[in-house]
């Protein structure tokens, strides 16, 4: 490591701690000419992942705006902003830990779907409509009754009194 005062080569480390939550090494430096002291943060470098969309273009795959297009779906829904990042951390770990690099928007969108089915019908149905793009009311009312057939309808459905 250069050291950033007089750039000798030459310096050595006098303090490591993990930052960023676990995700990369904070450390203190001294150089050893100088003894000038400062900080240098590693990080592993990871290969950026792909996502291939249905005309064939390629765009890097970003929490943020899948983050943004669950936040329109779940609009005037009582669904927390945690939820919806929890959606989009555990999309993103799933994806790390496949080890690909490349994914088709599809399979992304299949991804979500089925964590959304979980937290709102609305917001499935909402988010379904765009990612499919329903060329028909039939397709659609296919979906609302492959829908009610699930295990988000047994879910929701309100208890009966007992007398």
């Amino acid at each position: 490591m250069k050291c950033p005062a007089c750039h000798y080569n030459g310096t050595r480390v006098i303090d490591s701690r993990p930052a960023e939550e676990n995700s990369s090494i904070r450390r203190r430096r001294e150089c050893e000419r100088c003894t000038y002291r400062f900080t240098t943060f590693e990080k592993v470098e990871e290969a950026p992942l792909i996502v291939v969309k249905k005309e064939g273009t390629r765009e890097e795959f970003t929490g943020e705006k899948l983050l943004r297009g669950l936040v329109r779906a779940c609009e005037k829904r009582p669904v927390a902003l945690e939820d919806l990042q929890n959606i989009v951390r555990s999309i993103e770990k799933e994806l790390k830990s496949r080890g690909i690099t490349e994914i088709a928007s599809h399979d992304v969108g299949e991804m979500v779907m089925e964590r959304l089915a979980d937290v709102d019908e609305v917001a499935y149905v909402r988010f379904s409509s765009v990612y499919r793009d329903y060329q028909n009311i039939t397709m659609f009312i296919d979906e609302l009754k492959n829908l009610q057939k699930g295990p988000l309808r047994e879910k929701n459905r309100p208890q009966e009194e007992s007398n």
